[in-house]
């Protein structure tokens, strides 16, 4: 793998004064990470969450795409759920004052060949009412993230004193910011979430005359819900992503899922020009462990046999809700 890995680094590095990275992380559970992708969904529910994903893309292909993330979210309520006392020997129990804002944050690593990159992201989303079961939520996040190049464990030990390749810093801190909008009803929702804003310098070395060259990308999301039953709920969802070099990123993910119960469920996703997607889930009490696997279509397929995601999420919290039909999962 060493001469392939020296391949792999020279190319990069000739291509670095004319490109960005273009690898934002990939999830087939978008409907379970949307507040990965959309800062809007923070605490848009209610109630306290905390998450873990993980994802090995293109299993059994040395230095494949890997993609962790720990994730926390809630909803700043005005008011606990109280009782209150309206006789001796009578009681009513008043539900909580929904506060507007939700805040969160994550956690996130990804490991793409030699490159790695490493971060923070804490989000901000204000929540507004629009009447009986209906929510428009705005969302912003600011994130810092390191992004590294692993030379050295790329190279021969001959190649390290390579004057091309020590010309380039293996280090960039970059600052910056996402935006996103959502709404949501019982019966569909959207959503559409803008990343990397301020378009910072990623290029790695000359890191004075380095311009702003990160690239934005684009996420729009929707679905709608059938209830052909009292214990299955149907629902279609799509996903459209792009970047700032529109019709080279363009990829649409075709998404159904069925419900039983809430409790169990099944699906199938399509990705252009990538994956077909199996998915699968339950939930136990207040856990939920959501399964994906990608079988890949492209022409990796020859060196690979597909991609695992794993998602586990923990949502607390007990007040009624004024948004039953909330059910993100």
């Amino acid at each position: 793998m060493k001469p392939l890995k020296i391949i792999a680094v020279i190319g990069l590095l000739a291509v670095m004064p004319v490109i960005s990275a273009q690898q934002f992380p990939l999830y087939s559970q978008y409907m379970m990470n949307g507040f990965l992708l959309n800062p809007s969904y923070a605490g848009s529910d209610y109630y306290t969450t905390f998450g873990l994903t993980v994802r090995e893309q293109w299993l059994s292909l040395p230095d494949a795409p890997s993609t962790y993330a720990a994730a926390f979210q809630t909803r700043i309520l005005n008011d606990s759920y109280i009782t209150k006392s309206t006789a001796v020997r009578k009681k009513i129990d008043r539900p909580t004052k929904g506060g507007r804002v939700g805040v969160g944050g994550y956690l996130f690593s990804d490991h793409n060949g030699i490159m790695h990159r490493t971060g923070l992201q804490l989000a901000y989303a204000y929540h507004l009412s629009l009447g009986i079961e209906q929510q428009l939520s705005f969302g912003l996040s600011l994130s810092a993230y390191q992004y590294f190049v692993d030379i050295n464990g790329a190279l021969m030990p001959d190649d390290v004193q390579d004057e091309l390749l020590n010309s380039y810093d293996q280090v960039v801190y970059i600052p910056d910011a996402n935006f996103g909008v959502s709404y949501q009803t019982r019966r569909y929702y959207a959503g559409f979430a803008m990343t990397n804003l301020f378009r910072g310098a990623l290029m790695i070395g000359n890191g004075g005359e380095n311009g702003r060259s990160e690239l934005g990308h684009y996420f729009l999301t929707g679905g709608i819900r059938f209830y052909p039953g009292v214990d299955w709920i149907i629902e279609p969802s799509v996903m459209l992503k792009s970047s700032d070099m529109v019709f080279k990123s363009f990829q649409v993910d075709l998404t159904g899922r069925v419900y039983y119960k809430d409790d169990y469920w099944l699906g199938l996703s399509y990705r252009t020009g990538d994956a077909v997607i199996l998915l699968a889930g339950l939930k136990v009490d207040r856990f939920y462990l959501g399964y994906a696997f990608d079988f890949t279509l492209s022409e990796i397929r020859s060196y690979t046999y597909g991609t695992h995601e794993l998602t586990f999420l923990a949502r607390f919290g007990d007040n009624p809700r004024r948004y039953r039909w909330i059910n993100k999962y």
